[in-house]
């Protein structure tokens, strides 16, 4: 018997869309025994098969990250299948080339890239970029009950924006990669906006305005997490006991980066 895991991830950190994300220490797992073959339509065992057969395995999977919340849910699968694989096969290709392999299946490289290498990672053309371990502030989700699809999510998102958008984003961009560079928590909290993809997602994450327009005591920006509905709070400390009694029907969860990506339990 041989255990991997893989971690939940946040991607787009506000304005790093479809290019910034951070492993998140909430954690999917898979068990591989030896066995009589397993569901061979299943995302992991897809991606498994990349590597090596299936058919003399038997797959067990411990599902911790709660599905289509913009979680990394689905990239954290991926990877558990890349990464037995591989291990299996006994082959160790690099995260760009796991990551090239895995995007047919999770065709975003911002969750998928941080669910393989851990920390905080930036991606572009097929190229990763693990550039920090942790970042100025603790992250703590909030989880609607509701869920949403990606697809339909992005389906939302404009062709174009207009040029005042795309400068006001670019600054914010420019601000989260100094920040992400120095571990200044200042930084961190100016760049926490977008104008690319959350206004056009407002209406399936009510909470990211809410909170942004209250935030709580401690709390220094909040982001939305992929496609949402979840969102991240970043604080100075663990003030997810306020964020818990503001949204008693939520799931509130006090993370922290997680420094490792997917391998062996």
């Amino acid at each position: 018997m041989t255990r991997f895991r893989a971690p939940a991830t946040t991607a787009n950190l506000g304005p790093g869309f479809d290019a910034a994300g951070a492993a998140l220490d909430l954690w999917n797992e898979l068990e591989l025994t030896e066995g009589d073959g397993p569901d061979e339509s299943h995302l992991g065992v897809r991606a498994f098969s990349i590597y090596t057969s299936p058919a003399e395995w038997r797959f067990e999977w411990t599902s911790r990250i709660p599905r289509e919340r913009g979680l990394g849910s689905s990239a954290a699968i991926v990877a558990l299948g890349l990464v037995a694989g591989a291990f299996v096969a006994g082959v160790s290709p690099s995260v760009e080339e796991l990551l090239a392999a895995g995007l047919p299946f999770e065709g975003h490289a911002d969750n998928l890239a941080p669910a393989l290498a851990g920390g905080v990672c930036l991606t572009w053309d097929g190229h990763v970029a693990r550039v920090a371990d942790d970042l100025p502030a603790l992250p703590i989700a909030v989880i609607p009950q509701t869920k949403v699809s990606t697809a339909e999510s992005r389906r939302a998102l404009p062709e174009a924006v207009p040029r005042e958008d795309a400068v006001f984003t670019v600054a914010r961009a420019a601000l989260l990669g100094a920040a992400i560079a120095s571990g200044d928590a200042l930084l961190f909290a100016a760049s926490g906006d977008d104008r690319l993809h959350e206004p056009y997602r407002a209406e399936t994450a009510p909470h990211l305005a809410e909170l942004r327009a209250d935030l709580p005591d401690g709390a220094i920006g909040a982001t939305l997490s992929g496609s949402g509905p979840a969102v991240i709070v970043w604080a100075e400390r663990d003030i997810s006991g306020t964020l818990r009694a503001r949204y008693p029907e939520d799931e509130v969860l006090a993370l922290h980066v997680a420094r490792e990506g997917a391998g062996n339990a």
